[in-house]
């Protein structure tokens, strides 16, 4: 099947969805037929489920030539796989729409129902990888958490697309190709979760959203684990952190999350935010610093004023690159804050959550933070 053909299915589901809109949050409990064969060798290919949460590459636009004005989130799973037919040459492909919502609306709640529902799948016998389709926008985030909290050696990959399937460059039904290639293969196998966008095979971990509108949108700055080219995949390096089986949180007994907030850094910045998170009830702040996770001089007293009351503080950074030096900018052993290492304030709450989750005071957090 040509990329045309793929272009035109996903524009005749857009057309066929028009004037449909899903409420907010709104979870549909719809299971695809498997897109596969039932041929004696089709059996023999391993099972792969893919796990629909919406965003783009579930989109639709208004014409091919628009591939940055769409909607997201609103062809379902089953017409997703339905226009890739190539994917039975790989496995036998069934589907699940866990959400059908655009990742900007991804909440706490959310979170825990999807690592839930893939740590169910990654103790079935019959099941050999699994498939996450997401909005790009917090895609990094899901795929840091899921790492972070599923048991499993089985190959999970998080994918996404930033154009939508009705575009003329299209970049998900590859993409997603892509993805069902890496799970359905024993060399991903013990590699943690990884997200595979645009050709690469990236370590959930390290990659990040750093490009809002080209496709080579997902970056590390320590490099790709690998790429996949023609369903092959080559692997170049493997993660050292921790993750998946050798984690110590586990999604089966976590039921909440603790409100863990973000505070931007920038010229004149006031601690007006600081102040009203701490009076919301927020367990602990990740602090975007500028530079090496600076604090402003009139921002230092609010921070320790809100760690008196029980707050946690994580110094990160709004560079994109780099790391935060423990004590570098700020006396972070006589405040007894913590540095989010090379984690971005967005993964640097994900982290968190969890460890408060566990009860992890400073120490324990800190210890997190180099070992994750």
């Amino acid at each position: 099947m040509t990329f045309q053909r793929f272009q035109k299915s996903l524009l005749a589901a857009a057309i066929a969805l028009a004037g449909f809109t899903a409420a907010p949050g709104l979870v549909l409990a719809q299971t695809a037929a498997p897109a596969a064969a039932t041929a004696p060798a089709q059996a023999a290919k391993p099972h792969v489920v893919v796990l629909a949460t919406g965003g783009t590459i579930a989109g639709a636009g208004a014409s091919a030539a628009n591939s940055a004005t769409y909607t997201a989130a609103k062809v379902p799973v089953d017409k997703l796989l339905a226009g890739l037919p190539e994917l039975a040459n790989v496995a036998r492909v069934s589907g699940e729409q866990v959400f059908q919502i655009a990742s900007e609306s991804f909440t706490n709640d959310n979170l825990l129902t999807l690592a839930k529902r893939v740590s169910q799948l990654a103790k079935q016998g019959d099941v050999d990888g699994i498939v996450i389709t997401h909005g790009t926008d917090t895609l990094a985030e899901t795929a840091y958490f899921l790492s972070l909290t599923v048991h499993t050696d089985k190959p999970i990959a998080v994918v996404g697309s930033m154009r939508p399937g009705t575009a003329l460059s299209a970049d998900g039904a590859l993409n997603l190709l892509n993805a069902v290639s890496v799970a359905a293969s024993k060399d991903a196998q013990g590699k943690g979760v990884l997200i595979t966008m645009n050709d690469q095979i990236q370590s959930a971990r390290d990659t990040n959203k750093d490009v809002n509108i080209e496709t080579r949108a997902f970056q590390s700055q320590w490099g790709s684990l690998g790429m996949v080219v023609e369903g092959k995949n080559y692997w170049f390096r493997a993660p050292v952190k921790r993750h998946t089986n050798q984690s110590e949180f586990n999604i089966d007994n976590i039921t909440s999350l603790p409100s863990v907030e973000i505070v931007y850094a920038y010229g004149n910045v006031q601690p007006t935010a600081v102040n009203a998170l701490v009076g919301a009830g927020a367990k602990a702040i990740i602090h975007a610093g500028t530079g090496n996770g600076s604090v402003a001089n009139r921002m230092v007293q609010p921070l320790r004023d809100a760690q008196a009351k029980g707050v946690t503080i994580v110094r990160s950074s709004r560079v994109p690159y780099g790391f935060v030096l423990r004590n570098a900018e700020q006396p972070d052993d006589k405040y007894d804050w913590v540095v989010a290492h090379d984690m971005r304030p967005e993964k640097a709450r994900i982290l968190t959550m969890l460890a408060l989750a566990k009860g992890a005071d400073t120490k324990e957090l800190q210890r997190m933070f180099w070992e994750y």
